[in-house]
């Protein structure tokens, strides 16, 4: 038996699923890292493999990078938390504020499912409507309003011109889906006619501008500048979700657009390694969290938010990945999809690569998605891709289990020469089964 094999039989006792996230799991069980440096981790049984997941798009230097290592052993030799504010609060929210113009105030929080949970309180707090309005498929964590529709399928989805709130977690109360607005995305069109339905309800819209269970698709210009003119006209509010998306340019991946949102949550890669979550925006709308003001509506608090090692551990992350860095590994990333388009057409497999900034993902399909709903992987094409995605574990590479991946700045053209050589064998391996679905092939 391997040690990650032992350490799965003690943790069955332990947690349900012998885990406290789902996304560590894999047949026959889940592996065990022993250490990570760079773009490779190690796991318990000495196998090391390069990391294109980097634990779920957080890592923007891969692991254990020795500057932010140092800054924080300095920090944690004088204390991890206190009943105190810190000046390295201070430090990092002004330069948080000072990678994008349009941030004017910010709070710390502990993750980005808290960050985005906070910036629909806020917005309800600002303009004392209820609902909220949110893409179809898109996920935003774990708050019940926030995770409506993630999951959503051909069997509870609804018509494509009124899509249905569809609960995520059995016994979401039907109050919290019917103050959930579901839009389509990048279909300005429809998702006006629907949230005009609902014009003197919605607090805001909350919109990712690369949605990962979307399919990974940039969000039109068009479409980002419709939401903000009808939020304009209607009083309400434009909520980007950069939790995952920050990393696509200096000041995060709306100074791409031409709107401007009211507020943005953030997390991940901003914590350095490190649990974060943040939102930033507009100070009349960032108010309603003042305490020192009698228009307080949201009294907003938290045991860890603003600890001292997050803070050094981000602004010393946030620091290394400057204007350089950024423009680096996009065009790393460029150039990546362009070597999967090749390994795509030399496989002469039905498949096809979407993204941006410094993220993808492969589609078992012969042409782009553009939305949910043709994102969306029948029975058949998750098992296929399910056997790519083992290939590529086995041949020594980690991925999103979505068949996504993120670049780190640990990464060079040798790291995704290695990727493509593997997942060329890869679709070649699976490409009987995508010309004859269904078909068993106990070979592969």
């Amino acid at each position: 038996m391997s040690k990650s094999a032992a350490l799965y039989d003690r943790a069955l006792n332990l947690m349900p699923g012998g885990c406290s996230r789902n996304t560590v799991l894999r047949k026959p069980h889940p592996l065990y890292a022993a250490k990570g440096f760079g773009c490779r981790v190690t796991d318990v049984d000495g196998i090391s493999r390069l990391d294109f997941a980097n634990n779920m798009a957080s890592l923007i230097h891969g692991h254990a990078h020795p500057t932010i290592t140092e800054a924080v052993t300095r920090q944690l030799s004088l204390g991890t938390a206190f009943t105190l504010a810190t000046e390295a609060e201070l430090e990092y929210a002004e330069h948080l504020l000072g990678r994008n113009p349009d941030f004017e105030q910010i709070r710390f929080v502990n993750s980005g499912t808290e960050a985005v949970m906070s910036c629909l309180k806020a917005a309800r707090a600002y303009t004392g409507r209820p609902k909220i309005a949110k893409v179809e498929g898109a996920y935003h964590g774990l708050y019940d309003y926030a995770e409506v529709s993630q999951t959503a399928s051909p069997a509870n989805w609804g018509e494509r011109s009124r899509p249905a709130s569809v609960p995520v977690a059995s016994g979401t109360p039907k109050s919290a889906l019917d103050d959930v607005v579901i839009i389509p995305f990048n279909d300005l069109p429809t998702a006006l006619e629907i949230l005009t339905e609902h014009q003197d309800e919605i607090a805001c819209i909350l919109v990712d501008l690369l949605p990962h269970r979307v399919g990974l698709m940039p969000a039109d210009d068009e479409f980002i500048q419709g939401l903000r003119t009808w939020c304009d006209q209607h009083a309400a509010l434009l909520v980007f979700d950069e939790v995952i998306t920050f990393r696509g340019n200096i000041g995060g991946a709306q100074q791409n657009y031409s709107a401007v949102p009211d507020l943005t949550a953030m997390g991940k890669m901003i914590g350095g390694g490190f649990p974060v979550g943040a939102l930033a925006g507009r100070q009349e709308v960032m108010q309603v969290m003042n305490p020192l003001s009698s228009q307080m509506k949201f009294p907003h608090s938290g045991t860890f938010s603003a600890n001292p090692v997050t803070m050094i551990a981000g602004k010393t992350a946030m620091e290394l990945y400057d204007t350089q860095a950024v423009k680096r590994l996009n065009a790393m990333n460029a150039s990546l999809m362009e070597q999967i388009n090749q390994a795509i057409s030399q496989a002469d497999i039905p498949a096809c690569v979407s993204g941006g900034g410094s993220m993808f993902r492969i589609h078992l399909k012969p042409e782009l998605p553009s939305n949910y709903r043709e994102t969306y992987s029948g029975a058949e094409e998750t098992r296929i891709r399910g056997l790519l995605l083992d290939h590529m574990f086995d041949n020594g590479i980690m991925m999103i289990n979505t068949c996504s991946g993120t670049l780190s700045t640990a990464m060079d053209q040798n790291e995704l020469d290695q990727f493509c050589d593997v997942l060329l064998q890869g679709f070649i391996k699976i490409k009987p089964q995508l010309d004859n679905p269904g078909k068993e092939y106990p070979h592969v």
